[in-house]
């Protein structure tokens, strides 16, 4: 039909699918194997929280019997954890964040299966439970995203798809909202702190991954709010409150970025570099003063911190004003001895410790609104991402009554740990990653990464 005869109705030609496209066991084969690469993104999420509670109530079950046992335990297992990250492998340390964003700028193959791989995934989940089992300051929500994007690769070359950065975009939002239940913030994230732009081309391979995740995640755990139904709020009236936690998250979280980062520096060049040169040393030590840490505040720096936030949250219990400070250096010290893990978790608990001070010098605000604000505030100062951060806390407190000055705080939260801490830990690590595999690849020595650390000891974040 002439261009001119053509209804006005008709799409053009290129914009048209021709039937069989639909109906091809082909494309059919394709979609089949991707939708089950995202069920198994949520499976896998589910069945590593459960054993990621059990682990850490191992721990605490054991050391409430015998209250001395984090001095042994903690310190040996986290040695042994490194180990094991550094020689059997090596690609797990870390959160597992900056391995998926640095894959998504990889066109070399076996570059990128060094960063994302069905042995790595595996590695992460096991590890990620020994530093568990051991009292570290680290969560699974990260590290779950390493697992999800490399479920996803797998699933994206048995059906041939390729476009592997969009599959790569795809698992790690599928593992953050299968991890917290928050198809929002998972897709949010891919957005804003995975690609740092929209993609249209995969735009529909993200939605897709993600209802897929849920939907297996809310089939075995039911529709449930991480952090519970809460009736927190607070109103424009609370001004203080939304001032004080985005101007105190944010420059608590930039810190903990900055120390993050200096502490790695010491290890690479302390003693003329004698410390990076003995990593398994370094891990000991940070286990002993992870021990130290939790055994002085009566275990509360030891874990995920959920509970201590959820109680918090709940006004059930009021943290004392050490928890925080205390929370965030364990934190760090689990992050720079190379054992894998994340700081999702412990960042929201270190954010509660904060609301919980600064709730208890506004006596006039409520408690859990503040909270919130607080938890808001940290997360979007440590991981420089405030919508993330904003939609990822609405959605597990189910609170959308706060949505408003819940951006107002991580706005502030996130302009002032950019001032303290110019670059994203995240992306400061993954651009690390990629110089470390171009040295390589030219045979040069491998360059110190922003961290100030080698891709192998990288922290975790």
């Amino acid at each position: 039909m002439p261009p001119a005869s053509r209804p006005q109705h008709a799409l053009p030609p290129r914009l048209r699918r021709p039937r069989h496209v639909w109906v091809s066991p082909r494309s059919w084969r394709r979609r089949l194997l991707f939708w089950s690469g995202a069920g198994a993104v949520g499976l896998i999420a589910v069945l590593f929280a459960v054993a990621a509670d059990h682990a850490q109530h191992l721990f605490q079950t054991a050391v409430a019997a015998l209250p001395w046992l984090p001095f042994l335990v903690t310190p040996l297992g986290i040695a042994l954890s490194a180990w094991v990250a550094l020689r059997v492998v090596p690609g797990s340390q870390g959160s597992g964040i900056p391995q998926a964003i640095a894959a998504r700028h990889i066109q070399d193959p076996a570059a990128k299966r060094r960063l994302l791989s069905p042995r790595i995934a595996v590695g992460k989940i096991l590890l990620t439970l020994v530093g568990l089992l051991c009292g570290a300051s680290i969560g699974r929500e990260g590290p779950t995203v390493q697992i999800g994007a490399s479920v996803m690769l797998i699933a994206g070359s048995l059906a041939g798809l390729g476009r592997e950065p969009g599959l790569i975009l795809a698992g790690g939002a599928a593992g953050v909202a299968a991890a917290f239940n928050t198809p929002l913030a998972g897709i949010v994230f891919a957005i804003e702190e995975m690609a740092r732009s929209f993609e249209k081309r995969t735009s529909s391979l993200v939605l897709v991954a993600v209802v897929a995740a849920g939907l297996v995640a809310i089939g075995l755990l039911g529709n449930y709010a991480y952090f519970g139904h809460t009736a927190a709020s607070v109103g424009w009236g609370d001004w203080k409150a939304v001032l004080g936690t985005g101007v105190v998250g944010g420059l608590a979280g930039g810190g903990f970025s900055t120390l993050l980062l200096w502490l790695s520096g010491r290890i690479r060049h302390g003693f003329g570099g004698r410390l990076a040169r003995h990593p398994v040393l370094v891990a000991l030590g940070c286990g002993v003063a992870l021990a130290v840490i939790g055994v002085a505040t009566g275990g509360l720096t030891f874990g995920t911190g959920y509970e201590q936030a959820r109680a918090t949250l709940d006004g059930a219990s009021v943290l004392p004003w050490y928890y925080a400070p205390a929370k965030l250096l364990a934190t760090a010290l689990s992050g720079v001895c190379g054992i894998p893990g994340g700081i999702f978790s412990p960042s929201l608990s270190v954010g509660a410790g904060i609301g919980s001070v600064i709730g208890g010098l506004l006596p006039d605000s409520p408690l859990g609104g503040v909270v919130l604000l607080s938890m808001v505030g940290y997360f979007a100062g440590v991981v420089q991402a405030p919508l993330t951060a904003v939609i990822i806390v609405t959605e597990m407190s189910a609170s959308p009554d706060m949505l408003l000055p819940l951006m107002v705080s991580a706005l502030i939260a996130t302009s002032l740990s950019r001032l303290v801490c110019p670059k994203s830990v995240y992306h400061a690590m993954a651009e690390g990653f990629l110089e470390l595999l171009k040295a390589e690849e030219a045979g040069k020595p491998a360059p110190a990464t922003p961290t100030g650390k080698t891709a192998a000891t990288l922290p975790s974040a």
